[in-house]
């Protein structure tokens, strides 16, 4: 059994791009886990996506050897975890099984918004924090500046900050060393009832589901009999191991211990992420207070464009859904869309991510709604509803008031960029709470209702600062808004996939907007048709599609001009009977172009 003073767990948190990844290849690479020509850049990253974006999205794990200076060997157990806003649930989750954080900041951009909520994430949770400055070897890098800048926000002491430069190496060992020093070991019982946290799940089509776990007491073993605590099941584990970071089978796991277990496990469900593993025989009295379930902040209707892919669609929203518990679904349908799924995500990189892997992974074509928040609808007869969908709005007259999410967000900006940041957040219907200077860049927190925020905000962030800004936010309650549902009528018959809330003083120019768009994208018929944005009964904007026109006058010539007309009159009757009983089909194309994400 290891001896427990020669364990580490600890994770790397920072701001997106600060080096995460790279730092844990050179741990990697420090420690001999992987020989020279197994070696590749961000070797944690093993999604394709998270590769071509240079971002991480899934927290991974790897168990080091590293022999240090006094001659013992310490078992490190390194948990990469992802930089952006809305992957913090993720974060939350590594540093549930981790007793050290290395906060790792680039010493020439200094601390940023996700910098901050990562390290509060780790005071909370009660680590041992080891300040690490990287990319020291930028010509651009400030090293005393940024420590200074880290003891003034973030309140930590930062004059023992470990220099490095992740890319070339310098420095490496002093983080191992550090991490040995300053980091406390793990507690745990080897001879007390089985108490174990499962991190994270994934799906693998050879073994099942694999199963990530942190033992606090006693021993896993192959052939164990296992119980989930949260949802009863009960398993035989069929292999025990850890990632080296090739996946490497073991005898046994033990106290202070991170490595995965597998037990033909094939019912997704079964694998709660936060749940506590015990000993069917010997079962522990109290279940790990896990951590609180993540709460999605984001909807929108994903539906196949051939509605025969809807069961590989819900397989796939399933396998997902066991490698990602912070994302939720449920069957809807729609009268323009068919069948498909109504998704809760936890921001808009969260949905275009889970978007483009079910494309990718599971060869899926589809179709998302527009992006909405959840409304809290107050009722007359004083009873109170949550709208996740605007078309299963209910009428009006009944709607004593309804109530919108607000956020409190957090805007790091250079001074060149505060005004247009400023006027940015005015027009999305702002409240500025605090402006303060840090290290000669501004600090903006402002309260912010979460649907001006969910369309194009980040994008429009990065733009008028040029990427400059960051920006971090947190879920601050429910407030009385003006809020309408506005419903778009093509040939006054209203799409429900099209539909949206809005406050009313912006309801008009998105209204105009969508039938502007689709005015373009939906092709000419025979006859007119009318697009158009509708608050209730109130037409609040209008487009027309003018029709296609058979020339009837070309077998005409000469001859009295009344026969002429009589040919128009004869056309003109017929245009009108078909505008009456004319099916208007809107096409597939159309539909993806008008609900693309983003204001153009």
């Amino acid at each position: 059994m290891p001896d427990l003073s020669h364990i580490r767990n600890f994770s790397i948190v920072a701001h997106i791009d600060h080096g995460k990844s790279t730092l844990a290849d050179r741990l990697i690479e420090a420690c001999g886990a992987l020989e020279s020509r197994e070696m590749r850049e961000q070797i944690l990253d093993s999604m394709d996506i998270e590769r071509e974006r240079g971002i991480t999205i899934k927290a991974q794990t790897v168990r080091l050897l590293y022999q240090a200076k006094d001659g013992a060997t310490y078992e490190l157990n390194l948990i990469d975890t992802p930089g952006h806003v809305d992957f913090t649930y993720e974060v939350s989750r590594s540093l549930a099984a981790c007793e050290g954080a290395l906060l790792v900041v680039d010493a020439s951009q200094g601390v940023e918004a996700q910098t901050l909520a990562n390290a509060y994430l780790a005071i909370e949770s009660d680590l041992d924090i080891v300040p690490v400055l990287n990319k020291i070897d930028l010509p651009a890098a400030e090293p005393d500046r940024v420590r200074s800048q880290i003891e003034d926000v973030i309140g930590i002491e930062a004059a023992d900050a470990v220099m490095i430069s992740a890319k070339t190496g310098l420095g490496i060992p002093d983080v191992l060393e550090a991490i040995v020093a300053r980091i406390k070991p793990p507690k745990g019982e080897a001879a007390a009832p089985l108490k174990a946290l499962l991190v994270d799940s994934w799906y693998d089509s050879y073994v099942g589901v694999i199963v990530l776990v942190r033992v606090y007491d006693g021993v896993i073993r192959k052939g164990m009999k296992i119980r989930m605590m949260a949802t009863g099941a009960t398993y035989e584990i069929d292999s025990v191991g850890a990632f080296t970071p090739k996946r490497v089978e073991m005898a046994a796991l033990h106290p202070g211990e991170v490595g995965f277990i597998t037990a033909g496990i094939k019912t997704v469900a079964d694998c709660r992420v936060g749940d506590t593993l015990t000993e069917e025989r010997r079962q522990t009295a109290v279940p790990l207070p896990g951590f609180k379930p993540s709460v999605p902040v984001v909807f929108c209707g994903l539906f196949p464009v051939d509605s025969a892919d809807y069961e590989t669609l819900r397989d796939s929203l399933a396998k997902l859904r066991l490698n990602d518990s912070s994302f939720h679904y449920e069957p809807e349908t729609s009268a323009a869309l068919g069948f498909g799924f109504r998704c809760g995500f936890l921001g808009l990189l969260h949905l275009e991510i889970i978007q483009e892997r079910l494309t990718r992974e599971f060869d899926l074509d589809l179709i998302a709604t527009a992006p909405s928040v959840i409304y809290r609808l107050h009722l007359d007869d004083a009873t109170v509803l949550e709208l996740h969908n605007p078309a299963d709005m209910p009428d009006p007259v009944k709607i004593r008031m309804i109530e919108e999410p607000w956020i409190r967000a957090t805007i790091l900006v250079p001074d060149d960029h505060l005004g247009a940041v400023l006027k940015l957040c005015e027009e999305r219907r702002g409240i500025q709470k605090e402006l303060t200077y840090v290290g000669g860049r501004a600090m903006i927190v402002y309260r912010l209702p979460l649907n001006e925020v969910v369309f194009d905000f980040y994008d429009r962030l990065k733009s008028v600062s040029r990427g400059y800004a960051s920006f971090d936010y947190q879920m601050e309650g429910y407030e009385e808004g003006d809020l309408v549902k506005v419903a778009i009528l093509v040939n006054n018959e209203p799409v429900d996939a099209l539909s949206f809330m809005s406050h009313r003083s912006r309801a008009e120019s998105r209204g105009r907007m969508i039938c502007q768009r689709l005015k373009d994208l939906i092709p000419r018929q025979l006859f007119k048709i009318a697009l158009q944005a509708a608050i209730g009964g109130r037409v609040i904007a209008r487009e027309t599609i003018s029709a296609l026109r058979k020339d009837v006058l070309a077998k005409c010539y000469g001859g009295d001009v009344s026969r002429k007309r009589k040919l128009l009159d004869k056309q003109k009757e017929g245009k009108k009977r078909m505008r009456q009983f004319g099916e208007v089909e809107i096409p597939q194309s159309a539909f993806i172009a008008a609900l693309r994400i983003g204001d153009d």
